[in-house]
């Protein structure tokens, strides 16, 4: 037997799980996820201004920066802004999804692929975003990979306003609603990666980007 199968076992016998029974659990199962029940949520204004908001100020919260700009055109300056106040390279690894977008024109040099270790930034969308908690959600894809927000030293999230959601639950209602099947990779992130291992001090870019920069697109 092997260590998977002892311990499905071990699963299946906690739970009395049997030949028997099994088709009737599965029943259950599968209406609990169909119905996707929500749990007690903290009460938050759904108006798209005071989501962006609160979006905004928890973002800020969890070490990310944020800017806003008026549409999808005026994002590769935006970034490239930042990257000069930064004083970061000018040169970038992005999703393939965001091709289309004038990164020459900015000034940049943007590669649209999968990231590689040499790779300091890396631009990125989001399927949508949380603002209770001030999360990025990301799907992986051929034209989304998930490395590119995970191996740059610096992750720049493009967010537009209009796929800010109040609620995580809400998040994945809209996954399953548009994508059907789930994604290899969901992706939560609530700004640079952190670990307080280490005497309880809190460090940035321990397991993934020490710094996250977001910019909402607000039309």
């Amino acid at each position: 037997m092997s260590s998977r199968d002892d311990i499905l076992g071990r699963v299946r016998a906690a739970l009395h799980r049997n030949a028997g029974n099994a088709a009737a659990a599965r029943v259950v199962m599968q209406d609990a996820l169909t119905q996707g029940r929500h749990g007690p949520k903290p009460a938050i204004d759904a108006a798209p201004a005071a989501l962006l908001e609160r979006f905004r100020l928890k973002s800020e919260e969890q070490s990310s920066t944020v800017d806003i700009v008026a549409d999808e055109a005026a994002v590769p300056a935006a970034i490239a802004r930042y990257l000069s106040a930064m004083k970061l390279p000018t040169s970038a690894v992005a999703w393939p999804a965001l091709a289309e977008l004038d990164w020459a024109g900015a000034g940049l040099t943007v590669e649209c692929r999968g990231a590689r270790d040499a790779d300091l930034v890396g631009i990125t969308g989001c399927f949508c975003a949380v603002a209770e908690t001030g999360t990025l959600m990301l799907c992986s894809s051929p034209a989304t990979p998930a490395a590119v927000s995970l191996l740059p030293e610096t992750h720049i999230a493009i967010v537009r306003a209009s796929r800010i959601l109040a609620y995580m639950e809400e998040a994945w209602d809209l996954a399953r609603k548009e994508l059907g099947t789930l994604p290899r990779a969901v992706n939560f992130i609530s700004g640079p990666s952190r670990t307080g291992d280490i005497e309880q001090t809190i460090v940035l870019g321990a397991h993934g980007p020490y710094r996250v920069h977001l910019v909402i697109v607000a039309g």
